[in-house]
């Protein structure tokens, strides 16, 4: 049997641990290595323990020519402590696929391997590894939860710098109830109107135009109400020469914001440049910001979690009940036994306790209803019920 994954390195940082950890990618269909802060309360996620508890995670992704190593090796002595003192993960993955002579590759440090730009890209010749939107959003948080028990039940929250920042806003923006926060250092804010995005997005996606459903100002720009984040923390460095080359454009971003009501900390850093000493210096207030909202939705899982009555001992069981089945149209209804199958996926089972037949039941009854199917059990305004099963998933 093919392990799901790889340790590569473990070291003790504090009192938690960081790990290397590599996989083969379904996306990217090479190897794909990522960092991993565990806190020390969940120091047993990783292994091979029966019973593992949830895990809080801020996902951190990084900007240009970095692989994943640049943010623990650089910030992440004080990210770690922070993150053990939140009581939340930290996981770090590449900004590219790498490692295989397959993966194309430019004589260039704003274009292929170290920046994928977060995006699926569409274009030979990258459309066949470099798929990171992909991998960052379903292949990666489905691995930590399976194998880890990381970031279940929405407990993610996102950040980055750079290109990483760029991936951060955007990749939270198209799907805000995804995640529970969202920050960013010196983000590229604005990419189709910047040349690095204008370079990435004509090779991965085959123009700007489609560069815009991965743009954070042109996202905002199409929501006429708040996004649903509470607030968007960003920190900016007033002395990086990518601001003044008009690479970064937070300005267009808040502006977008305003326009749509959402609020956005623009934190202007005076001194401060694009670096990881900059990241170094700020890093403890963007994982406070994270542990915090990553605190209250836990709270809100917790509390719809214990508002679920016990579960049935049927649950995942088919079971049999009796039902007033309607065979024809303008035919008696008969009672008689059937089957019904254990909720799927957004499904739930419920014992109807009582109920009536409404007009909408009757048209369909008396064969007036041209979509309507036999046979069937009519009855769906129901009155009372009780919850038999749920799939929690």
């Amino acid at each position: 049997m093919t392990e799901a994954y790889t340790i590569r390195s473990h070291q003790r940082v504090g009192a938690g641990s960081y790990y290397r950890i590599s996989h083969e990618s379904s996306s990217t269909k090479t190897s794909m290595t990522f960092g991993l802060f565990v806190p020390s309360r969940f120091a047993s996620n990783v292994g091979d323990a029966a019973s593992k508890e949830n895990v809080p995670v801020m996902f951190w992704l990084s900007g240009l020519t970095c692989d994943d190593t640049n943010f623990a090796q650089k910030a992440g002595p004080k990210a770690f402590l922070a993150a053990e003192k939140e009581g939340i993960a930290i996981v770090m993955p590449d900004t590219s696929p790498r490692g295989t002579d397959a993966v194309p590759n430019v004589d260039s440090y704003d274009l292929g391997i170290g920046a994928g730009f977060y995006v699926n890209a569409t274009q030979e010749p990258y459309s066949t590894h470099y798929q990171m939107y992909t991998y960052i959003t379903e292949e990666l948080p489905a691995l930590l939860e399976s194998q880890f028990s990381i970031g279940k039940d929405g407990l993610r929250s996102i950040s980055g710098h750079s290109m990483g920042g760029h991936g951060a806003l955007t990749i939270s923006l198209k799907d805000p109830s995804g995640w529970a926060s969202v920050s960013a250092f010196s983000p590229i804010c604005n990419p189709t109107a910047c040349p690095w995005g204008e370079k990435a997005f004509k090779a991965y996606l085959g123009s700007v135009e489609a560069g815009k459903a991965h743009d954070a100002t042109e996202l905002l720009s199409g929501h006429s109400e708040p996004t649903g984040f509470d607030d968007i923390l960003i920190d900016q460095g007033q002395d990086d020469e990518f601001l003044t080359q008009h690479q970064l454009l937070p300005e267009n971003l808040v502006d977008a914001a305003k326009k749509c009501g959402q609020s956005v900390t623009l934190n202007m850093r005076g001194g401060y440049d694009h670096s990881y000493y900059f990241i170094a210096s700020f890093i403890e207030d963007h994982v406070a910001f994270h542990g915090k909202r990553l605190r209250k939705r836990q709270a809100e899982v917790l509390a719809l979690a214990s508002a679920l009555p016990e579960i049935s001992p049927t649950a995942g069981k088919p079971i049999q009940c009796q039902a007033m089945v309607a065979r024809g149209p303008k035919q008696p209804l008969a009672l008689e036994t059937i089957t019904v199958d254990p909720p799927r996926a957004g499904e739930v089972r419920v014992k109807v306790i009582a109920n009536a037949l409404c007009h909408t039941d009757v048209y369909t009854l008396d064969g007036h209803d041209p979509e309507g199917l036999f046979p069937c059990i009519l009855g769906h305004e129901v009155s009372v019920i009780k919850l038999l099963s749920i799939d929690r998933e």
